[in-house]
């Protein structure tokens, strides 16, 4: 049996893989483009994934080389259409001798908190929220992409952003300096200029706004902090919603843990969020160090090499 296992991690803004020997240790680790899976794309995040993890194996000598075992978490399998498509399409280019398939949230899970209890949040591009109870059950809140939902997530920012700025260049909200901000960052001259970008813009892209919704907000604009408590409210009713579900009642006991892009340790958004997470889960016990979701996935590659 070959002696390497890979992880990856597939999200909406980037994929990070690792490539590790079987007790742990780290050979070779490359950042690509996103390749969270879409609707009818599941073969482009396969073909992202893949090319990915050749490289990452060139990178340590393993040119050619079919790894013991490899576990992908990727955002967008958490329904069985998505799932299916996605994993056979892995299948298909044979990029290792196991293949491991698992939503995102789950590798990060494992990282968080093992075997363990726990809920986890995660905002970034897109949002969801992820626990395991006492028992061992699991539930999952949110997640539901950008079209249906996402709430709290970076793209939800951007969407909310354009809304509030058309709002206020009709008088229909107060004046706000992200108008001015918005503009500059994408190099427009006018608000009228938003709705060709808008119409055009990529997931990713109005993700990218959000960073800017935060910097106008800690100058003290009404308009940017309102987005942003909007943001930590959603966030925080998915970590009561599942709290309630897997362990009875929000004023238990209940690890929480937070991954993604937005929720940094020191971030503006998770400092909001911690702090309404005070009253409305009173129970929370916030984890504060760094969840790292390849790693989580890499756990998973080295367990199923083990029972290979």
């Amino acid at each position: 049996m070959n002696t390497i296992v890979v992880g990856v991690d597939g999200g909406g803004s980037k994929t990070s893989v690792v490539v590790t020997d079987l007790e742990g240790k780290e050979l070779a680790s490359v950042v690509g483009s996103p390749s969270a899976v879409r609707p009818g794309q599941a073969a482009m995040s396969a073909e992202t994934i893949a090319l990915l993890v050749t490289e990452a194996l060139d990178a340590c000598g393993q040119t050619g080389v079919r790894p013991a075992a490899i576990c992908v978490g990727v955002a967008g399998v958490g329904r069985d259409a998505e799932f299916a498509s996605f994993f056979d399409a892995m299948q298909d280019r044979d990029v290792a001798e196991e293949l491991v398939v698992l939503p995102d949230a789950v590798v990060a899970l494992e990282d968080a908190f093992g075997d363990g209890a726990g809920i986890l949040l995660i905002a970034g591009t897109g949002s969801v929220c992820f626990g395991r109870g006492p028992t061992g059950k699991l539930a999952r809140c949110g997640g539901w992409g950008f079209f249906c939902g996402d709430e709290g997530s970076g793209a939800w920012i951007g969407r909310r952003t354009l809304s509030v700025v058309t709002a206020s260049a009709d008088g229909r909200e107060p004046a706000t300096a992200l108008g001015g901000a918005l503009l500059s960052a994408l190099s427009l001259a006018k608000v009228e200029e938003l709705v060709a970008w808008g119409a055009g813009a990529t997931v990713q892209q109005l993700a990218q706004v959000a960073p800017i919704v935060v910097s106008v907000a800690a100058t003290g604009d009404l308009r940017a902090n309102s987005i942003m408590a909007m943001a930590a409210e959603e966030l925080v009713l998915h970590v009561r919603t599942l709290a309630r579900d897997l362990f009875a009642d929000e004023r238990a006991a209940v690890p929480v843990a937070f991954a993604g892009g937005l929720l940094q340790p020191g971030s503006f958004l998770r400092k909001l969020v911690e702090h309404r997470l005070k009253t409305a889960v009173p129970g929370a016990a916030v984890r504060h160090e760094a969840v790292v979701p390849v790693r989580g996935a890499l756990r998973v590659a080295r367990r199923s090499a083990a029972g290979a």
